[in-house]
């Protein structure tokens, strides 16, 4: 029997992400922010989610992508991990969906740089790839101190 895992999925640009359900604690409409002085690079900002201080990381910024359209607010995927809720922003929000391992497939090598150190592996779906964000890494942020 083939084990099945269910992904929250995502846009950003051409790409169609997803990540684990059970790491995903809500999905919620742009946020107002606060930008944060000498942040590291992908960090956006600062949102206020019922008065716990959420950190925005922006994937486009993590993937090397260009920054979203004018005008477009970015979506949150707010994703539990050990040190507290983070937010992803990302540019839409798809559908939960089940994959089976069998659909299962390395990296592929034509992905760019950027991306492939941020993806575990690619599901292969009618008519499209889920490429499976490793949280973990995408928020491995470059962290800059007043010191410097």
């Amino acid at each position: 029997m083939a084990t099945e895992r269910q992904f929250c999925t995502f846009h950003l640009g051409d790409l169609f992400l997803g990540i684990s359900v059970v790491q995903v604690q809500e999905v919620i409409r742009g946020q107002q922010m606060t930008r944060v002085p000498l942040a590291g690079r992908g960090v956006r900002g600062l949102i206020n989610l019922r008065g716990q201080i959420v950190t925005a990381v922006d994937l486009r910024e993590r993937l090397g992508l260009p920054p979203l359209a004018d005008g477009r607010v970015p979506m949150n995927v707010v994703v539990r991990t050990e040190d507290g809720a983070v937010s992803l922003l990302v540019d839409d929000i798809g559908d939960v969906l089940e994959t089976t391992a069998n659909q299962y497939e390395p990296v592929p090598e034509t992905l760019a740089p950027a991306a492939r150190a941020l993806i575990q592996g690619v599901y292969k779906l009618p008519g499209r790839l889920l490429l499976v964000l490793d949280t973990a890494k995408a928020l491995e942020l470059d962290v800059v101190s007043a010191a410097h």
